[in-house]
């Protein structure tokens, strides 16, 4: 093959590659609301990635605080030691890292809607802490999870966009670390406390399973 040849086929290669990346769409989106908690969520959104590419893609990180993050007293007992004393306040939050794909649709007459899905994965703390008990620990879990949704926007000027997003997400039950125990959903425990299991543990900790979202927020548009 000849050098001018060659050369030709880079040139389009590029030329196709450029022109692809000309025509694509990135936007950037805060929203705040309810999941499962007070929650807020960053997120960035490609759309036209390929000529006959139908879906957008969007990346999020989100944070929920957790109000009642499970039963003070049971925790105390599955995890830690069978004591009572101390009066026990508590917190938690999740961080949850979701990928979406975006697919438009015609429902109620809704002006810029579209139908979402993908991959979820969330990370929950729980912390007790027994005032004048001398006792805080912390309870964790990692979970993988599935969501869908309903995104629809309305454009406030040409870069800004007003974007209202509901759904629900499910996610697969995950091992609950705690001081130095844990129980798994197939019970290969370690160092578990008595005769408590891991239905035991997951009835006192509040760890993501089901949730419902609904959130408001704005989109910045770069193209």
């Amino acid at each position: 093959m000849k050098l001018r040849e060659i050369l030709k086929i880079v040139f389009m290669v590029v030329t196709m590659h450029i022109s692809v990346v000309q025509a694509m769409n990135y936007k950037v989106g805060l929203a705040a609301g309810y999941t499962d908690g007070s929650g807020i969520m960053f997120n960035g959104t490609i759309s036209h990635l390929a000529r006959h590419f139908p879906f957008q893609i969007r990346l999020g990180i989100g944070y929920t605080n957790i109000e009642n993050p499970g039963k003070a007293l049971d925790a105390r007992r599955i995890f830690i030691n069978n004591a009572t004393n101390g009066t026990p306040q508590k917190y938690g939050h999740v961080w949850d890292f979701r990928m979406d794909l975006f697919y438009p649709v015609h429902w109620l007459k809704l002006p810029s809607a579209y139908f979402y899905a993908g991959p979820r994965y969330a990370s929950f703390m729980g912390n007790f802490n027994f005032i004048n008990g001398n006792e805080e620990f912390e309870v964790m879990s990692h979970h993988w999870g599935l969501g869908v949704g309903l995104n629809n926007s309305f454009h406030v000027s040409k870069r800004l966009e007003l974007v209202v997003d509901s759904g629900v997400d499910y996610f697969f039950p995950g091992t609950l670390h705690g001081h130095d125990t844990s129980y798994t959903p197939d019970n290969e425990n370690v160092n578990p406390r008595e005769d408590y299991k891991y239905g035991d543990a997951d009835a006192a900790i509040n760890q993501p399973k089901f949730g419902l979202r609904f959130l408001m927020g704005l989109n910045y548009f770069f193209r």
